[in-house]
C-alpha cells in the first residue's frame, strides 16, 4: 500500500482520489451529513464551529526555527510531542477507513506544491477536493515532494501528555512536511495548513503570498480585495462585470498573481440571492458543502437567515461553480488594490486613497471591527481588532517580511491602492446603517474602471485619507463620514478614539513603514 510510508499498516481500507459523486456515496452510507432538496451536502461540525487559532502550533527544529515568527499566534511544539502525536493517529486509525485525496496549492505551474490530504471523514475529502486544485489526471505514481495532511477530527490529545492546551491540535513540521489535524471537525483548518505552509515556502522564492480575493477586467486588469472575514472579500470579488480568479489566498511572482486554491469557501449567513447571486446560488448545487446551515429536516430547504448555529456559516464549492471564473487560476499584476475594513465605529471613510507609505501602513495594522452580538465573548461595544497582513494567523514568517514584498510590488507595477469600509455610516453600530453593498459595488467599480483618479479628493483631518468628493451612483454626503453624523463632536470623539488605537498597535512596526 502507498500509505505503508506514513505508518498505517493495518487500514481497514484506502479510498484513493474518489469522485464528488463516489464521496457522496461514502458520505450518505456513513451517515456523515444531510442533503438539501437540490442535493447540496450539510454537514454539522459540532462544537467547532470555527478555527481554532489557539490550538495551532509548529514544530520548532533546526531547517525553520529561524525563519518563524515565534510567539501566540506561530507557537513553538517540540518535536517529541509532534512524534507523540503522530504515532497516537497512526494507530487511531488501525482498522479505520481513510479517505485520500492528491491535490494541489497553487495555480502556477511553477509555484504549486502537492498536498496529499488523508482524512477520516468522507465530507472532509469532499471539502479538500472542493477548495483546493484537482490534478488533471491520476497523479498517484508523480506526486512527490509533497506535503501531507493527516486529519482526524475523532483523535483526540491528552493536554497533560501531550504538549497541548486542550484536546485540539494542528500541528505543522515544516522539516517532515507534515500536519496533524485532531479533536476538531471543522474542516476550514485543512485550507488554511495549505495556506500557512504557502506563506511559509513563497517568501523564500520571491514570491508575496496574500490573504485576498482576485478578479480580472475585460481589458485584463487584475485586482486584489485584502480583508478580514466579515468585510466582504468574497462578496466584492464575485462581481459579475468581471472574472474570478479566486476569492481567499493568491500568490504575487514576477510574472503576476495566482490563485493558491480551486475553490471557494464563503461565509453564507444571511446571504441575499439578490446582492450576491452567483455565491447564491451555489448554496443550490450538487457538490456543494454547507457548513453547519439549518436544514428543515421534512422539507430539505434550508435557512440561511438562521445563525442558531454559529454566525460562521460556510459555503465550500469549486470555483467553477462561479459563471465568471478564470480556469487558470492566474492573472497579470494588479492595477487595483482594495483593503477592506468593516469600521464599526462608523468613522472611516466609504472610500479613500492612500499613498504608498499608508498602504504599508495599514496592511501591517489590518483593521476591522467585530460588532456587538454576533461573536461570543463580544461585549456591548463594538470590538477592534487588527489582524497583521490581514490574515496573522497565517503568517509563519515575520510580518515586515510580507510588508517589504508588498512596498516593493507597488513601487515596481505602480500600483494603485484605495482603503473602503464596509461597515456603518451616520453613526457607530446601533445608532448609524450599514453602507449598502450597491453603495460599496458603485464605490468599487469607479476605483477599478478609473472614474476616481481625476476625481477631486479632500484630506480627512483624522487619518490623513484622501476622500473623493463625488463618485457615481454613491450620494456624496455620505462620502465623508463626519457629515453624516447628527453629533459631529460626538463623530470627532469617536474618530480620535479609533485613530489613538491604531497607533499603539502599530508601535511595533515604527521602524518599517517606509517603503
Amino acid at each position: 500500500m502507498f500509505l505503508d510510508a506514513y505508518g498505517f499498516t493495518n487500514l481497514k481500507k484506502i479510498n484513493f482520489n474518489l469522485s464528488t459523486d463516489e464521496l457522496f456515496n461514502q458520505i450518505k452510507l456513513r451517515n456523515e451529513g444531510d442533503f438539501t432538496e437540490d442535493d447540496a451536502l450539510v454537514v454539522l461540525t459540532g462544537q467547532h464551529t470555527g478555527r481554532s487559532p489557539n490550538d495551532k502550533y509548529i514544530v520548532k527544529e533546526e531547517s525553520s526555527s529561524n525563519k518563524i515568527n515565534w510567539g501566540k499566534v506561530n507557537v513553538e511544539f517540540e518535536e517529541k510531542y509532534f512524534d507523540q502525536l503522530y504515532n497516537k493517529i497512526i494507530n487511531y486509525f488501525d482498522g479505520k477507513e481513510v479517505f485520500v485525496q492528491d491535490l494541489f496549492g497553487g495555480a502556477d505551474l511553477n509555484h504549486r506544491i502537492p498536498v496529499r490530504v488523508i482524512t477520516e471523514f468522507a465530507w472532509h475529502n469532499l471539502f479538500a477536493k472542493n477548495l483546493l486544485i484537482r490534478p488533471k489526471q491520476n497523479t498517484e505514481h508523480n506526486f512527490n515532494d509533497v506535503f501531507t495532511i493527516i486529519d482526524a477530527p475523532n483523535c483526540l490529545a491528552n493536554p497533560e501528555n501531550d504538549g497541548t492546551r486542550s484536546e485540539v491540535f494542528i500541528v505543522i513540521n515544516f522539516a517532515k512536511k507534515i500536519v496533524l489535524i485532531g479533536g476538531t471537525s471543522y474542516a476550514g483548518e485543512i485550507k488554511k495548513s495549505v495556506f500557512s505552509i504557502l506563506n511559509y515556502l513563497l517568501p523564500n522564492k520571491n514570491i508575496f503570498p496574500m490573504h485576498c480575493s482576485a478578479n480580472i477586467g475585460a481589458n485584463g486588469d487584475s485586482a486584489l480585495f485584502f480583508g478580514l472575514s466579515g468585510t466582504g472579500k468574497t462578496t466584492l470579488s464575485a462581481d459579475p462585470n468581471r472574472k474570478l480568479i479566486g476569492d481567499d489566498e493568491h500568490g504575487w511572482s514576477d510574472e503576476g498573481i495566482f490563485n493558491f486554491e480551486g475553490g471557494c469557501y464563503a461565509k453564507v449567513i444571511r446571504l441575499s440571492e439578490k446582492a450576491e447571486p452567483e455565491i447564491y446560488a451555489t448554496t443550490k448545487m450538487r457538490g456543494t458543502v454547507l457548513e453547519n446551515v439549518v436544514m428543515e429536516s421534512s422539507t430539505k430547504k434550508i435557512n440561511l437567515d438562521d445563525a442558531s448555529l454559529t454566525e460562521n456559516t460556510r459555503a465550500a464549492y469549486p470555483l467553477e461553480f462561479i459563471p465568471n471564473f478564470v480556469e487558470s487560476g492566474i492573472g497579470g499584476h494588479p492595477k487595483n488594490i482594495i483593503f477592506l475594513a468593516c469600521d464599526a465605529f462608523g468613522v472611516l471613510p466609504p472610500i479613500s486613497k492612500l499613498t504608498n507609505e499608508q498602504t504599508v501602513y495599514h496592511f501591517l495594522s489590518g483593521y476591522t471591527a467585530k460588532v456587538a452580538g454576533t461573536e461570543k465573548g463580544v461585549g456591548n461595544e463594538p470590538q477592534v481588532t487588527f489582524s497583521t497582513c490581514f490574515g496573522a494567523p497565517f503568517m509563519p514568517q515575520h510580518p515586515t517580511v510580507y510588508a517589504k514584498m508588498l512596498g516593493e510590488k507597488l513601487k515596481k507595477y505602480n500600483v494603485t491602492v484605495w482603503l473602503v469600509n464596509t461597515g456603518w455610516n451616520g453613526g457607530p453600530f446601533g445608532v448609524g446603517s450599514r453602507m449598502k453593498i450597491s453603495y460599496t459595488r458603485a464605490m468599487v467599480n469607479a476605483a477599478l474602471n478609473g472614474t476616481l483618479e481625476n476625481v477631486e479628493t479632500k484630506t480627512d483631518p483624522f487619518f490623513n485619507l484622501n476622500i473623493p468628493v463625488s463618485c457615481p451612483n454613491v450620494p456624496s454626503e455620505i462620502l465623508n463620514p463626519r457629515n453624516t453624523w447628527v453629533n459631529q463632536n460626538e463623530y470627532d470623539k469617536k474618530a480620535n478614539e479609533l485613530v489613538e488605537r491604531f497607533k499603539k498597535n502599530f508601535e511595533k512596526y515604527q521602524n518599517f513603514v517606509k517603503v
